[in-house]
């Protein structure tokens, strides 16, 4: 009898060691690397609309508009009635390259946006992919522990799908992390891209 209860008592604790914890196993990084990852998510997303938005300037343009500027600036600097033909000619110059840093731009642009659309594709997909393998495979194991007063009004919020609650701590679930991170990366990016 002595002995069946030590027996139950080592399976009892061995069992308790294979559940994971939040001081071993994969959660215990969890949290910060689902943030890492959803915030390199975000950056990306954020620098792809900044270059579409601002769009990336060509060596080309640079030099026209080099150009523009030093032949309107000989055109200001000849004021003379004798020196007017000149000024016109240096002028009319300026006009035709900017009709053609128009075009460039124009061209330059259309193919930033087919680029940009093909990236913005890609990148949708891997967002949802990783979210689906992040959901998978933390979905009944917490991501996060915290202390239950400081989470008190939205303790069963974040502890969603988690797994077993602890006496002192909050369990973060993946969903509440993955929309919190999301979040506070969205903010983040907007305050770096301004």
């Amino acid at each position: 009898m002595w002995r069946h209860q030590e027996e139950e008592f080592f399976f009892r604790n061995h069992r308790e060691d294979e559940e994971p914890k939040m001081d071993g196993g994969r959660s215990s990084m969890a949290a910060p690397v689902i943030f890492f990852i959803v915030s390199v998510l975000q950056l990306t997303t954020r620098y792809l609309h900044h270059i579409k938005k601002n769009g990336a300037i060509s060596a080309e343009e640079i030099e026209l508009r080099r150009e523009i500027k030093k032949l309107l600036k000989e055109a200001a600097s000849l004021s003379q009635p004798s020196t007017f033909a000149q000024a016109a000619k240096l002028r009319r110059m300026a006009a035709a390259k900017e009709k053609k840093l128009l075009k460039s731009q124009e061209l330059h642009g259309k193919e930033i946006q087919s680029s940009y659309d093909s990236y913005v594709k890609v990148l949708v997909v891997v967002k949802w992919f990783t979210y689906f393998v992040l959901v998978c495979w933390f979905w009944r194991v917490p991501v996060a522990a915290v202390s239950k007063p400081l989470m008190q009004p939205f303790g069963r919020i974040l502890s969603w799908k988690s797994g077993e609650p602890d006496n002192d701590n909050v369990m973060v679930g993946i969903m509440p992390w993955l929309i919190i991170s999301n979040r506070v990366s969205r903010y983040v990016c907007q305050k770096f891209f301004k």
